[in-house]
């Protein structure tokens, strides 16, 4: 049978329909994994139909708030991986950490999916992004978070990648609801000269990818997706983001019985994106404090970060400006609560470590002591 003009010109209906359903089972199954929000469907099994939420169980005066962001460029390298199924973890951890980072509680996840083609049903195009928001749902069932609803849009042109030859051409982005409260922010205010900072380790998160691709490119040619012996490298380039948010909402105290007693006092949260050393913890909370930060035992770069800088020819100071250097995020917290901190940390079954310390104001802001290979201590 002749397609429709509609199909003939770039859009499978039918495959958008069902795709559309199969995402709003996912969603449905997440919507008790929360005990401060309830959901109420309406849509009387419409997957177009509409649902509603109410947030419970938390503190009055609350404010609900809501964080934007999306994968990046990075979903280049993983669909030259040829694995979408954790793609989720860079998603949530780029809009949830923005809620996290200052004391939030992230709660409510909606998303919207951008294509260039769905592919037919049933291809492999097709069930390679019908595994993604699998992973989706299984990232909201461990973290406990409710994903309401959705949109996804087959748009052709308007959605490309360098890598042409890609069986899913995308850009994945979405909206983490949560909440804060006036009296448990986190907000770098209480920093003081003595206290530790805590690292947390990752490979790369969804920053920095463009010059991944790069290094990429210098080492296996500009078509390096096409040469097998990249294959490896990609897939480490690609692994998704560490999820530190339930274990930091939890220090935090959003989950034990007197809300506003945290487990565990943090003075600040770091969010370690590209040149995050420099400006979310340098010039935005340190020197308005007039303090400086020593970093002499941060986690060492996974492997294949020191090789795309090796592929790239950068300097240390380069590789902390563009990437986080082996940790995704920055915890500060008091002397006395650091065995408590490691230990917390370990229960959720994420490394960490003493990475530094806040000092007086030096002639520097931030000080680091590089991890690419040669100790050179680096000044911010």
């Amino acid at each position: 049978m002749e397609k429709d003009k509609y199909s003939q010109d770039g859009v499978n209906i039918e495959a958008g329909d069902v795709f559309s359903s199969f995402c709003g089972e996912i969603s449905r199954r997440t919507y008790k994994n929360s005990n401060f929000v309830k959901v109420t469907d309406l849509s009387r099994g419409n997957f177009r139909g509409p649902r509603g939420y109410r947030l419970t169980n938390l503190p009055e005066d609350y404010l609900e708030t809501g964080a934007v962001d999306g994968v990046g460029t990075k979903v280049v390298v993983i669909a030259s991986s040829g694995s979408l199924r954790r793609t989720a973890n860079d998603v949530i951890a780029m809009t949830a950490m923005d809620i996290t980072r200052y004391g939030g509680l992230p709660l409510i996840f909606m998303n919207i999916l951008d294509v260039n083609s769905l592919g037919e049903c049933g291809s492999e195009t097709f069930k390679e992004f019908q595994g993604m928001m699998v992973g989706l749902g299984e990232v909201a069932n461990e973290n406990n978070y409710v994903v309401l609803t959705g949109e996804t849009a087959e748009l052709g042109v308007c959605v490309g990648s360098e890598n042409l030859n890609a069986k899913n051409i995308f850009n994945w982005g979405g909206v983490m609801l949560g909440v804060y409260h006036p009296k448990k922010m986190i907000l770098g205010d209480t920093l003081a000269p003595g206290q530790l900072i805590i690292a947390l380790p990752d490979k790369f998160r969804s920053n920095g990818h463009s010059t991944v691709r790069k290094s990429l490119a210098f080492k296996y040619g500009l078509r390096w997706w096409e040469n097998i012996e990249a294959v490896k490298d990609i897939m480490e380039c690609a692994s998704p983001s560490v999820l530190y948010d339930r274990m930091l909402n939890f220090a935090h105290g959003w989950f034990t019985q007197d809300i506003f007693e945290p487990e565990i006092k943090m003075h600040l949260i770091v969010h370690l994106s590209g040149g995050a050393f420099e400006s979310k913890l340098g010039s935005d909370m340190l020197k308005p404090l007039g303090l400086s930060a020593e970093l002499d035992n941060l986690f060492d770069p996974p492997e294949i970060m020191k090789k795309c800088a090796e592929w790239r020819g950068m300097t240390p100071r380069e590789c902390y400006k563009t990437w986080n250097g082996g940790q995704g995020a920055l915890a500060v917290i008091n002397p006395e609560d650091k065995k408590k901190f490691l230990s917390l940390a370990k229960g959720f079954n994420i490394e960490a470590r003493v990475a530094g310390k806040i000092t007086e104001k030096r002639d520097y802001t931030v000080a680091i002591k590089s991890k690419f290979g040669d100790d050179e201590m680096l000044f911010y």
